[in-house]
């Protein structure tokens, strides 16, 4: 059995505990790996290695940026080399179905390509200023922030990590990277990738153990100068808390409860696909998951009956026979979905469809779940206020273009939305009312690494991919030149 360790300054090593966890297959319920407990004793060594990476060794910050982007292009080929195995591995670790597992790794393979042509493009600006303290020439350099500290989320595990990894590394800085404990298998790969592609030692540091105490530890670490998280809105004010303790950058990507506006003018069978994708995706288990339909009133029966069947003839089963649906990531997961279920039948809900375990054959002793519709939802129950982060989706109706703008932006949270209609006109009107960071037309849940990813309120801060991807772990220094040096003369009046 797989021992999965921390990599730290180049080594693989124990954590300073010397104890260990088992991760799960959740498709079986059987210990799958064992990975070291980290506490914050380890982190401080990840981070003196990273700040002796980067203040001092500085082989990787002063790397010409065609070497570092031949290596970033290196890490890519790697990772397509060990797609069949990595793909495998997240399948196991985390859930999902094998084909999805195979699109992460394609995904995350890209953004490495991305981010090793985008550090060559240029960047910063030169600006006309006054001269009133004599000829000045004011321009603008990018520089990596110093450590930086990443801490990613278990349900995409591998192409999330890379989202952060990849344009850290891509501007210069020294890393430590800390992947959710429920599915770590992936990421312990990947580390072994950036140690085959030649990234100096101390440049890039895994750290394996809970959120709670090491989460905490590399938030409020002085030597850390900024930290990013996916993850829960509680975790991620936790994070905002612990990093004011030297005033941090910080980056958050957090939960969601993201509406989907479906219009009576739709494709209704065309509509149907794209709700199916929008909440049964990877399990429900999507931060950006279309898990609250406001349909309009007139296509609502019709909606509902055609979605109800194509929910109950999903297949679910071992991820690695591609079934629609794989298990929850944990059985704790599943309890608490589960919870969601019932909060809803109590609170007045009308459960279509779902909304318990799936036990048939060999998924017996697995965490698995029925895909769930809840109709007749009301904006105060909690299965439409709270993010359930499972396979269960919330129907609501409307009547006007007014009343669907404003159920949809009835939640604390800003992720992402969608609207589908056919009149171009109503959709960019409601695209440009709904208050969150990702929205789709007549689609929902692709995502590309060109295109900048966060959100609104409560779901965020900062945004990942993209240009403002790699902005996000920069800074932006100023420089003023004086082109004619002499006295300032600013007293002689």
């Amino acid at each position: 059995m797989k021992l999965c360790k921390n990599y730290i300054n180049g080594e693989w090593v124990d954590s300073v505990s010397g104890k260990t966890a088992p991760t799960y297959n959740p498709a079986t319920g059987e210990v799958l790996a064992e990975m070291v407990v980290s506490t914050p004793e380890d982190v401080d060594l990840a981070v003196a290695a990273a700040r002796t990476s980067f203040y001092e060794t500085r082989d990787w910050r002063d790397m010409d940026s065609q070497t570092r982007g031949d290596i970033l292009l290196k890490i890519a080929d790697l990772i397509d080399k060990y797609r069949d195995e990595l793909a495998r591995i997240e399948s196991m670790d985390m859930g999902k179905p094998l084909r999805e597992a195979e699109g992460d790794v394609d995904d995350a393979l890209h953004c490495y390509r991305y981010y090793a042509g985008l550090i060559k493009a240029p960047h910063g600006g030169c600006y006309e200023v006054n001269e009133g303290f004599g000829k000045m020439h004011s321009f603008t350099i990018h520089e990596p922030v110093g450590v930086v500290a990443l801490i990613s989320a278990w349900n995409f595990p591998f192409v999330m990590g890379s989202w952060k990894i990849a344009p850290a590394l891509a501007a210069g800085n020294s890393i430590i990277f800390k992947p959710a404990s429920n599915a770590v298998m992936s990421n312990v790969k990947m580390f072994e990738i950036l140690e085959e592609a030649g990234v100096p030692k101390g440049a890039a540091n895994l750290i394996l153990g809970p959120g709670g105490s090491v989460g905490e530890a590399l938030a409020s670490h002085p030597g850390i100068e900024m930290i990013t998280l996916t993850g829960s809105t509680a975790v991620g004010q936790s994070i905002m808390r612990c990093a004011a303790s030297n005033i941090k950058k910080i980056g958050l990507e957090l939960g969601g409860k993201s509406p989907n506006i479906i219009f009576a003018d739709v494709d209704l069978e065309a509509a149907v696909e794209w709700a199916m994708i929008g909440i049964f995706f990877n399990q429900g288990e999507v931060c950006c998951a279309g898990s609250r339909i406001i349909i309009e009133e007139s296509i609502h029966d019709a909606f509902v009956k055609r979605f109800a069947e194509r929910a109950n003839a999903m297949t679910i089963g071992n991820p690695l026979d591609n079934p629609d649906m794989g298990p929850l990531v944990s059985e704790g997961q599943l309890r608490d979905v589960l919870g969601y279920v019932q909060k809803g039948i109590e609170e007045g809900a009308t459960l279509v469809c779902g909304g318990e375990r799936y036990t048939e054959g060999e998924c017996a002793k697995g965490y698995f779940m029925r895909p769930t519709i809840f109709d007749n939802c009301t904006p105060d129950m909690t299965i439409v206020r709270e993010e359930i982060f499972g396979p269960v989706v919330t129907i609501q109706t409307f009547q006007t273009e007014e009343e669907a703008i404003a159920l949809a932006n009835d939640t604390i949270y800003g992720l992402a939305g969608g609207v589908f209609t056919h009149q171009l006109e109503r959709a960019l009107r409601v695209v440009k009312e709904v208050r969150a960071g990702i929205t789709w037309v007549n689609a929902f849940n692709p995502t590309y690494n060109e295109a900048p990813w966060g959100g609104y309120k409560m779901s965020g801060i900062g945004r990942e991919l993209g240009v403002h991807g790699l902005e996000e772990y920069q800074e932006i220094k100023q420089v003023n030149i004086n082109l004619t040096p002499g006295p300032a003369g600013w007293y002689e009046h």
